[in-house]
């Protein structure tokens, strides 16, 4: 009898795995970047002062494509940002 409940746990908690995997893949948009495409990085939480702060800093330039989503960023006048960042941290500029 035990292991059957085990068993059951077992399969229930495989299929909460699946169900929350499948509707976070639905709800987050890939964006590709390209070398020399303009972006707004996500602002640091000890610049965000108040609710009205900007929450989003830039724009800056794609200088470098790493794999797996990671990018390296320069400012417009070409100086280097020394980290990498994530897709999720950034967002496409339109001027």
């Amino acid at each position: 009898m035990l292991e059957e409940v085990c068993d059951h746990a077992h399969v229930n908690s495989e299929a909460l795995k699946r169900r929350v995997k499948l509707r976070h893949k639905t709800k987050t948009k890939l964006r590709n970047f390209k070398v020399a495409d303009l972006v707004l990085r996500k602002a640091p939480p000890y610049q965000i002062e108040n609710k009205l702060s900007p929450k989003w800093t830039g724009p800056y330039q794609i200088s470098i494509v790493l794999g797996n989503r990671g990018y390296r960023l320069e400012t417009l006048d070409r100086g280097t940002i020394l980290r990498t960042w994530n897709t999720t941290s950034l967002i496409f500029y339109f001027s």
